[in-house]
């Protein structure tokens, strides 16, 4: 009988899930407690635009997405190259009545 390593996870994506939800801008705000990410899908022209996903997490985890998808865009970059930044300077600043966002 095989043995399965003690700390491995079995995860289960959805057919649902697999498609994914397409967003171009991210808002980002805390409390001492959480990290809330709320993923937006902003369209040209259009004056309102829904958040289409919103994850909720605790600083600890929101550090260790950080530090994934640092080493994840380095990886890329590596094989890549440079991804240029491209219309930062129109995004508008949202506060939600909380922290500034970052995206």
């Amino acid at each position: 009988m095989e043995e399965k390593p003690k700390n491995q996870i079995n995860i289960e994506l959805t057919d649902e899930m697999a498609g994914g939800i397409y967003s171009n801008l991210a808002i980002i705000t805390h409390s001492p407690t959480e990290f809330v990410l709320d993923f937006v899908s902003l369209m040209p022209g259009t004056p309102k635009a829904k958040v289409k996903s919103r994850i909720v997490m605790t600083p600890q985890h929101a550090k260790r997405l950080f530090k994934a998808l640092a080493e994840n865009i380095n990886k890329y970059e590596s094989a890549f190259g440079n991804i240029r930044e491209v219309g930062t300077d129109s995004i508008p600043p949202f506060t939600m009545g909380g922290p500034k966002a970052q995206a």
